[in-house]
């Protein structure tokens, strides 16, 4: 054994020497929260350097070690992957397991306690690292990997992150249709080339974990995390999710996991947070009460196994390694508590040998002390905590094991499951960055699929009078809305931070530039964000009236819970946007990015066309190559739109098709250029 590596086994058995003579004689209850018997964590390495220098200065990954020898069986991949998970398991301290078992935030803990605790994973929230250029991240995840591997056992971490459409935490890279838009697609090769060049982008700065798709079956689209889900229609979101999965997982469209440029995939969230009841929420985020999200599904088994539990199967068959349960609640029993449901149903019954990964901090919405809680969730099939408040869930967890409220078997349990999804992903032959990959983030052929994904996303609503396709030698074209202009607004959440942010944060192509580039050369092309074109003029001085006037309308950018809310509609803003356009066009078009129907029944005879877009993504020229019918409509409503909002949630099993109690537009409904625009009955709000 070389000096080096001496030395490093002396520090880790030192550093677990520190964590067994800090405890406490052990209460049977755990120890006190908030008492450390964790080396106390330094302060992350900066990440705040600046943009220039991040993007000058790129890490280059260093080669992979082999701290147990060459003749190490676990480092030796041409072993069966489960040959190798029992010799490692066998090498494994308690301490190391329950490192395994823990996936901190980036911010809470620094790579060498990584390497002293043997952590399996770190993770990158919703919010970003202060730069957030595809440099920074290479070099901040290789720094947590680089030390994972310079472990006692040398065992890989797995970086993971959510990339739910491209992506969202790298300036510069590619963001897609947000899944509600894919779900307008219903193209499963589309949905899978999708989540192939994103799990491209994600190799390329060295994560290899997604947690995505969003497998929600989504029954009132109140929800603020509607636009994550493909569909209401069950058998829409299990083939949509099996082909995420497989594009995740899979190059060349061979699932192999052990490929360099394969990325983890993660269906949550498991199961029924798509049908939980208006109101049963207890959680409140930036004082805003959650109504839908982490709520209660109120729902018998035979309904929950018909309408939640077929997109999880067919994960199942798709190879999938890694389950997120939901913070929400069946019947008023947390899912990160349900042993049935979590061990009995998905690993047992439905065969699933990869392991379950928790939502942010939600084991510590079960019942009792945060010792009863660790135990619970454990017990029940959860595999690894996800969070900041590591330090107490590993205190809590080796202290039920040493009580044996926990067993070992359960502990091994875990551990095996964890290590399998490692060893079959390659980590232990290449767990760093891909540099071919890096080149390719953001590149123009990635953005070409994207452009493509927002072209079939669209969903037309109406068209009359021939308002589209619009000409492209229209003489005088209007465009209004903040929205025409803003890459946030048409990204919406999860984009560089948690809620998302408007205005110009990434490179991309707007609504607005992708008209004036389609536009002829004999179209004059003007923009007003507010709609008024005061210095438009015609031959005699008046205002000008435009042939055609494109008002682009938008939701704000939200996430989860945040976004729950009782009435959806249009901003008085935006109607005013489409009144004063209605003054000073021929013909009005309205293009809605938004992240769920919502109620638009009083504005509608004030445009001729109305277009849903949903959550684009950087590729918002995608929108324009449709307005002016170089590509046709082929988008069809993932989600039945409501006439009034009081309708919500449907009653679907006795939803009329026909007059005033009918929706808006059915489930499905979405035009071609060829076809006549549906009759709409004159309905008096309720």
């Amino acid at each position: 054994m070389s000096t080096r590596r001496l030395n490093l086994l002396i520090a880790s058995l030192l550093a677990v020497i520190v964590l067994i003579g800090c405890q406490p004689a052990q209460p049977a209850s755990g120890p006190e929260e908030g008492v450390l018997l964790v080396p106390p964590t330094p302060a992350p390495a900066d990440t705040n350097a600046s943009e220039t220098a991040a993007q000058t200065t790129p890490v280059t990954p260093s080669a992979v070690r082999k701290p147990a020898g060459e003749t190490a069986l676990y480092q030796d991949p041409s072993q069966p992957v489960e040959a190798r998970v029992k010799d490692l398991l066998a090498r494994m301290t308690t301490e190391e397991k329950i490192g395994q078992m823990i996936q901190p935030a980036f911010g809470s803990i620094d790579p060498d306690t990584v390497a002293k605790l043997s952590i399996g994973s770190v993770l990158a929230g919703g919010d970003g690292n202060g730069v957030d250029t595809p440099e920074s991240w290479l070099e901040l995840v290789s720094s947590y990997e680089e030390a994972a591997l310079d472990s006692r056992l040398g065992i890989p971490l797995i970086f993971g992150w959510d990339a739910i459409h491209g992506s969202g935490h790298l300036k510069g890279g590619t963001l897609f249709p947000q899944d509600i838009g894919l779900g307008a697609t219903r193209n499963p090769d589309l949905v899978r080339q999708v989540a192939r060049l994103t799990a491209d982008e994600m190799a390329g700065v060295g994560v290899q974990w997604n947690f995505a798709p969003v497998l929600a079956v989504v029954q009132d689209t109140r929800w603020g995390r509607t636009y994550e889900s493909f569909a209401e229609n069950t058998e829409l979101v299990t083939r949509l999710g099996a082909a995420y999965v497989r594009g995740l997982q899979s190059v060349d469209g061979t699932t192999n996991l052990n490929h360099p440029l394969a990325v983890l995939a993660t269906p949550k969230h498991y199961l029924g947070d798509g049908g939980t009841t208006w109101g049963s929420s207890r959680q409140d985020i930036f004082d805003h009460p959650f109504m839908l999200d982490q709520g209660d599904t109120r729902v018998d088994e035979p309904a929950l196994r018909s309408l939640y539990l077929p997109p999880y199967q067919a994960a199942v068959e798709a190879g999938v390694l890694s389950i997120m349960p939901s913070f929400s609640s069946w019947n008023g029993a947390r899912m990160h508590g349900n042993k049935y449901l979590l061990t009995d149903v998905l690993k047992a019954e439905l065969g699933f040998d990869g392991f379950l990964i928790s939502d942010w901090e939600a084991i510590s919405q079960l019942p009792g002390s945060s010792y009863d809680q660790v135990v619970k969730a454990i017990n029940a099939g959860v595999d690894m905590y996800m969070g900041t408040e590591w330090q107490n869930f590993y205190n809590q967890l080796q202290q039920a094991v040493n009580n044996g409220e926990v067993p070992m078997s359960r502990l091994d349990d875990a551990v095996s499951r964890i290590l399998r999804a490692k060893f079959t992903l390659g980590l232990f032959e290449h767990p760093l960055a891909d540099a071919e990959a890096f080149q390719r983030i953001g590149s123009a052929e990635h953005r070409a699929v994207a452009r493509e994904a927002v072209r079939q996303s669209l969903v037309l609503l109406k068209n009359e009078n021939q308002a589209l396709p619009i000409a492209k030698d229209t003489p005088l074209i209007f465009v209004a809305g903040q929205a025409a202009e803003d890459i946030g607004l048409q990204a919406g959440g999860w984009t560089l931070t948690w809620q998302g942010q408007e205005g110009k944060i990434m490179p991309g192509t707007t609504i607005r530039q992708g008209i004036q580039e389609l536009a002829g050369p004999g179209s004059t092309v003007v923009y007003d964000r507010y709609a008024l074109f005061e210095d438009v003029k015609g031959t005699q001085g008046s205002l000008a009236t435009a042939d055609v006037g494109i008002v682009v309308v938008a939701e704000k950018p939200y996430a989860e819970g945040v976004g729950d809310e009782a009435d959806p509609r249009l901003s008085p803003v935006d109607v005013a946007l489409i009144e004063h356009m209605r003054a000073r066009a021929n013909k009005v078009v309205v293009v809605m990015m938004t992240g769920r129907p919502i109620e638009i029944t009083e504005q509608l005879p004030l445009a001729e066309a109305w277009v849903a877009a949903w959550l684009p993504g950087t590729e918002g020229s995608g929108v324009a190559d449709v307005l002016f019918g170089d590509y046709e409509f082929t988008g069809k409503l993932p989600f039945t739109w409501q006439r009034w909002n009081s309708q919500l949630p449907f009653k679907f099993a006795s939803l009329p098709s026909l007059g005033c109690d009918a929706p808006l537009f059915p489930y499905g409904h979405g035009l071609t250029l060829k076809d006549k625009s549906p009759l709409i009955p004159d309905c008096p709000k309720p």
